[in-house]
């Protein structure tokens, strides 16, 4: 059978959509988190974490129950967007956001509580407000944990497979991606083309891994130059 590389192109659509939604509303989020106190602020961040150890069919149920033809949402896409989100891509890319998002805010919002205050302090008394404060101070110095949790992310979503099974199905050309791609490629007995997208997202998940922490001997190398990378 002639190997598809379709799955590839669809993964690779779905986790680039996933990682700009994920970083457009993590960094606003963790930064509200990391600078503010709030009653139930531990509830609020307890919700934004659970994707973290719910299974990911309890998260693609409930996707399906809030996107669906009958959700709440869905309702509200089919009206005023003339669209539905179960079955399509749209739907593989919410599922990744959704599980992506956790590790990205994790990274950002830990990068930014290591962030001097007394730099932004300083800022402050020379006149800068808040908003100015976090982009040119906060979010700079944060950068290595943004990185960071953009790649998690992208690798989050690029994997993905339970969540975006449940909402967007198994339709190839449309919705397959790589790892729907390998579970039903092994299930009808097509192992060439299991093996191929297996090996890819191997190296792919090594590859991560491994710059992932060169980057940051790296990083921590510049803040430590008594350190080195071996």
């Amino acid at each position: 059978m002639e190997f598809s590389f379709i799955p590839i192109i669809l993964s690779l659509k779905v986790a680039f959509a996933a990682v700009i939604i994920v970083t457009c509303s993590s960094i606003p989020t963790a930064g509200l988190m990391a600078k503010r106190e709030f009653w139930g602020k531990d509830i609020v961040e307890s919700i934004i974490t659970l994707p973290l150890v719910l299974p990911p069919s309890v998260i693609g149920f409930m996707l399906l129950y809030v996107f669906g033809k009958n959700g709440p949402l869905g309702r509200l896409f089919e009206q005023w967007f003339h669209t539905r989100i179960v079955f399509t891509l749209a739907g593989a890319v919410i599922a990744a956001a959704v599980v992506a998002f956790p590790l990205m805010y994790q990274a950002v919002k830990a990068a930014i509580e290591s962030v001097d205050q007394n730099l932004e302090k300083a800022a402050r008394t020379l006149g800068a407000r808040e908003l100015r404060v976090f982009f040119t101070i906060t979010l700079p110095l944060a950068w290595n944990g943004i990185v960071a949790g953009l790649v998690l992310a992208f690798a989050r979503s690029l994997g993905e497979f339970g969540a975006t099974l449940m909402i967007a199905g198994n339709i190839p050309g449309k919705t397959q991606t790589m790892p729907i791609a390998i579970y039903f490629a092994n299930e009808a007995g097509d192992t060439r083309q299991a093996s191929i997208l297996v090996i890819i997202m191997t190296v792919f998940s090594f590859l991560v891994i491994y710059g992932l922490n060169r980057w940051g001997k790296r990083s921590q190398r510049e803040r430590d130059p008594r350190g080195g990378i071996k």
